[in-house]
């Protein structure tokens, strides 16, 4: 936290946010990088209204896969069917690590 904030007091404790790509899904606009000296990767997740972000939602050292549901909840639990993938984070292969996965549902 202190990283984050800036509150850190010491130069080791320097946490570099290095974007790699930028991609735009209506409101939610992602954006994924890097740390190279950690060796950690970062998705961020930010909701934006009327050009301000309004949230954000942040993930290290995870593969994150953004699909898109059906608004119709209803046909959704007659009927359910594959959700297409959006997009897929690509960076945490180049950690050489292995990472949990999860799904954001927009």
């Amino acid at each position: 936290m202190r990283i984050l904030t800036g509150t850190a007091n010491s130069h080791h404790h320097l946490f570099q946010f290095i974007p790699q790509s930028i991609d735009a899904f209506g409101s939610t606009v992602l954006v994924e990088g890097f740390d190279p000296t950690r060796s950690i990767t970062w998705v961020h997740a930010w909701t934006v209204t009327d050009g301000i972000i309004t949230q954000v939602r942040e993930y290290f050292n995870t593969s994150l896969t953004v699909t898109r549901l059906d608004n119709n909840i209803s046909s959704i639990a007659a009927a359910p069917r594959h959700c297409p993938s959006l997009w897929e984070s690509s960076l945490p292969s180049r950690v050489g690590k292995s990472v949990p996965g999860l799904v954001l549902a927009l």
